[in-house]
């Protein structure tokens, strides 16, 4: 999708600030699903069905857009996931301290922009000394091991970050890891990486082919798979091995830097990888990168990428985590590849919010070790070599079928078409004329002013949206209904005995047990226990968290993070519920109250308020919130803290920490933070420059403070 506004890269892909808001809503939710699904066959099945490439991607399509749109972003989002869930094969291990993520860079300016982001956070000058380490990203399989009294005494998997597989006798099994240690701390839990080299890998897939075992695509699937088999004789039989480079939870510290605890780790007989080093800033990073790049062919084990932290561990505490990903570490992935190949047909695909999407049908290609036979085409625009502006992308040139296209991956959602090779363009190549009427319904597709997108005007009468609508209520952030997928739901839309036409159906579906069981049982994919199993879920399903629900009606503008803030801030249903009612755009307390909510702003509060004032969605929404038991928020345990349950607005410039530190701070406390000044307004915490919010407060008379006093109040 190109967008309402800022233009294409250098390369001809239209960037994310070239999105509105609306694209951008559709544009995460289309992908949302298979980064979802990617994690799922990466983490859990050790089977991938994109590269690594690929996936990097995907994420970091969505970080861009939530970037921009930062109400796209919850706890929820697949930006926020980390791995995928623990397999019920083997038991399972609650992490003491959760095993993150890391977040990507792709590119010099990135590492200037991560440098430059910390020096904001810690309020130290460019001048400042700062030192990071750097350090080859394996790609492998993320381990925990466990220590007591130097023995080892546990080893776990990764899982989603909190919770993981219990591997410990697998590990055992591993040359590269100790089972008892000398002089090490009373309680240590390394972390690392499970990795197998080039040589044992081309070695042990010759055995599996000569015995008729599973080969394997690559060798982290090969590590993967080992260290997950439940006969711990097999893992044994694998050439496995582990870089150890981090820890979790210790009885004492094991240095006052990163280099200093990795030296420790290494005197305590645990292997580290030579080629990890010292750098004073960005320049120095993008070196030892180019050098371990240089050497990444004969390492005789696969990276994808360098890994970057700050060096100081005082400053590691201090800047702390984002929810799936420490502040002070980022991994600086290689780049993807480019491709040619034949644009077989375009096809368009209707969203939920009866987007018209174009779609290339490619002759497949290999593209970083994947086979790609799809891409996007944004939109109308793109297409015809435009931006929305009118100006030209790919130097004007236009797509068309049968054209021989470029196909880029690096640091995108799907793959994208980049160019045209107008000498192999076929005579009979006709420019592409983007429908006026939707290929689902027939319905006028409309483009309006200001939209780089043309929606449907059918609405619920169209299939597509309607369909569309039903899987977005089933997926992971909404409901996450077991047995009832994209391919369920199609299946029941267009069934006539046992239809699914709106959230509601799903609840009454599941009430008709004895009937609906014999009508489901003899059908494909179907049998007495899936169907009993299936309506299991549904069941479970019918308590539900406020945030999940106020996501999974599929309002427009509303993602994930925005209704993360909304639930937080009415608390239950019944007060939600009341106030959307209850609200008029662009007056009254209700009004006022809705864009007080940090991350709302008039057009998304348009949007929510228009949905409960619509008879027919509403009254879909009020049949499906019958079926339902609402869970209300639950509040953070914040016993004797001073701002708990308060309402908090920062303004002016702060001195002794970025605004991102106090407003993190304030919400830990149990504190709201919202971007405007209302009656329902506790404390303003004004710094130097506040202007117009300072003299709101006055003139309501709320209490305000400034910086020194609101660091005493917390205790900081």
């Amino acid at each position: 999708m190109s967008g309402a506004g800022q233009g294409s890269g250098a390369d001809g892909v239209v960037t994310v600030a070239a999105l509105s808001a609306a694209e951008a809503a559709e544009e995460w939710q289309r992908i949302a699903g298979q980064v979802a699904r990617a994690n799922r066959a990466y983490h859990t099945k050790d089977a991938p069905e994109i590269s690594d490439a690929d996936y990097d991607a995907l994420k970091r399509r969505l970080q861009e857009i939530e970037a921009r749109f930062p109400d796209l972003a919850s706890a929820d989002s697949p930006t926020q996931q980390i791995g995928a869930a623990p397999s019920e094969t083997f038991a399972k291990v609650r992490h003491s301290v959760r095993m993150l993520s890391l977040g990507n860079a792709f590119s010099p300016e990135d590492i200037e922009d991560f440098d430059d982001r910390i020096r904001r956070y810690l309020n130290l000058g460019p001048d400042a000394l700062l030192t990071y380490t750097a350090e080859p990203k394996i790609d492998g399989l993320s381990l925990s091991l466990r220590y007591e009294n130097g023995v080892l005494v546990q080893a776990a998997t990764r899982g989603d970050g909190e919770t993981g597989e219990n591997v410990t006798e697998n590990a055992r099994t591993i040359a590269d890891i100790p089972e008892n240690l000398t002089n090490a701390p009373e309680l240590l839990e390394v972390r690392g990486e499970v990795y197998m080299s080039h040589e044992d890998f081309a070695a042990l897939n010759e055995r599996q082919s000569e015995t008729g075992g599973k080969t394997f695509a690559n060798p982290r699937n090969a590590a993967a798979g080992s260290l997950r088999q439940l006969d711990a004789r097999i893992t044994a039989s694998r050439p496995l091995r582990f870089f150890a480079y981090s820890w979790g939870e210790l009885s004492e510290p094991l240095g006052e830097t990163q280099m200093a605890a990795v030296g420790r780790l290494k005197a305590l007989g645990f292997q580290t990888n030579p080629l990890t080093q010292d750098c004073d800033g960005p320049k120095a990073l993008l070196e030892v990168y180019a050098e371990i790049e240089q050497k990444r062919a004969t390492l005789g084990y696969d990276i994808d990428g360098v890994v970057y932290k700050v060096n100081d561990l005082g400053l590691q505490q201090r800047l702390g985590f984002r929810s799936t990903t420490p502040r002070w570490a980022i991994a600086h992935k290689f780049p993807a590849e480019l491709a040619w190949t034949r644009l077989e047909k375009i096809e368009i695909q209707v969203g939920r919010t009866g987007a018209l999407s174009p779609v290339a049908r490619l002759t497949p290609v290999t593209v970083g070790g994947v086979v790609v036979s799809n891409a996007t085409l944004h939109n109308e625009d793109y297409i015809a070599g435009r931006d929305a502006k009118g100006n030209a992308i790919r130097d004007g040139k236009d797509i068309r079928e049968g054209d021989w296209v470029q196909v880029y991956r690096a640091g995108d959602v799907i793959p994208k078409i980049a160019d045209v090779d107008l000498s192999k363009r076929p005579d009979d190549a006709h420019p592409y004329t983007f429908p006026a009427l939707c290929p689902e319904c027939g319905s006028d597709a409309v483009r309006e002013e200001g939209d780089a997108v043309r929606r449907c005007t059918g609405g619920l009468i169209c299939p597509a949206q309607a369909v569309e609508k039903l899987k977005h209520f089933v997926s992971r952030g909404a409901f996450d209904i077991e047995g009832l997928g994209a391919k369920q739901i199609e299946m029941f839309y267009t069934d006539k005995a046992l239809p699914i036409r709106e959230p509601a159906d799903i609840f009454t579906l599941a009430r008709r047990d004895a009937a609906n069981l014999t009508k489901l049982k003899n059908r494909d994919g179907f049998g007495e226990r899936s169907v009993s199993n299936l309506f299991q879920a549904i069941e479970e399903k019918r308590k539900i968290a406020l945030n999940r629900l106020i996501y999974a009606l599929g309002i427009r503008h509303v993602g994930e993070s925005s209704a993360n803030l909304i639930a937080r801030h009415y608390g239950s249903w019944t007060a939600f519920e009341a106030a959307m009612t209850g609200a008029i755009i662009g007056e009254g307390q209700e009004w006022d109250d809705l864009l007080a909510v940090d991350g709302v702003g008039s057009v998304m509060a348009a949007s929510l308020v228009n949905t409960f004032h619509q008879d027919a969605e509403r009254a879909s929404i009020d049949r499906l919130v019958a079926e339902l038991d609402v869970q209300d928020v639950e509040r953070p345990r914040t016993e004797g803290s001073p701002v708990a349950g308060k309402t908090v607005v920062f303004t002016g410039s702060l001195e002794k920490m970025t605004r991102a530190e106090a407003k993190a701070r304030a919400e830990a406390l149990g504190a709201k933070v919202s971007g405007s000044v209302s009656a329902k307004t506790d404390l303003v915490v004004a710094g130097p420059g506040a202007g117009s919010k300072a003299k709101q407060a006055e003139a309501l008379g709320i209490e305000m403070i400034d910086e020194d006093a609101w660091l005493r109040l917390i205790g900081a």
